[in-house]
């Protein structure tokens, strides 16, 4: 799957594929980017080199995967493959405090199968509709320090129950926004859209 560029302001740009959940956001960040980001994108590619050419770099080739950087700065990592499928999009990474309980209350949110391969680190599989195969959430022992520049969007007309489920609203619809912007128990934030 190919996304099709569309300029949407002077400073956004949104990028769509077959279909709604296929769309990602890329906007103009006011402040500089000060910390690894807590959410990556995990990608299919045939080679590091293609990347290469459409300017990311490479961070570190050491692992079965290379983490690189796009010319923004942000952090994700490529899974070379000899045949990478159409969707590129492979996993959304999070880093949390408390994988489990991040996790657990993301698949209540997204719904999918939660599993864990070694208990420390948590994924979340077969989220009906989402444009990814996986949402891991990996441990970290560093405290959130900034805004996450990579964030996911969904779709509820319940913002109640989210916010009874532990979401905490940061920012609601005004005169710039027509969506709500909350946080998930660690502070990750997301944005909520009406369908």
């Amino acid at each position: 799957m190919r996304l099709e560029s569309h300029p949407h302001s002077d400073s956004v740009v949104r990028l769509s594929g077959a279909d709604p959940q296929q769309t990602v956001w890329i906007g103009a960040v006011p402040e500089p980017k000060t910390a690894k980001n807590r959410l990556h994108l995990d990608i299919h590619t045939g080679s590091v080199a293609e990347l290469v050419e459409l300017g990311a770099s490479v961070l570190d080739d050491t692992l079965p995967w290379t983490v690189m950087a796009a010319p923004g700065g942000g952090e994700f990592c490529a899974f070379v493959r000899a045949e990478p499928p159409g969707q590129r999009l492979y996993e959304l990474v999070l880093d949390a405090n408390d994988p489990r309980a991040v996790a657990t209350w993301w698949a209540r949110l997204l719904g999918g199968r939660l599993t864990s391969d070694d208990g420390s680190s948590w994924a979340l599989g077969e989220v009906p509709g989402a444009p990814f195969e996986w949402l891991v959430v990996n441990p970290s022992p560093d405290a959130k320090t900034a805004k996450n520049r990579v964030h996911i969007d969904v779709t509820s007309d319940d913002l109640e129950a989210l916010l009874a489920a532990g979401a905490r609203l940061l920012r609601p619809p005004d005169g710039d926004i027509g969506w709500h912007v909350l946080a998930d128990p660690e502070g990750n934030e997301f944005c909520v859209f009406a369908p």
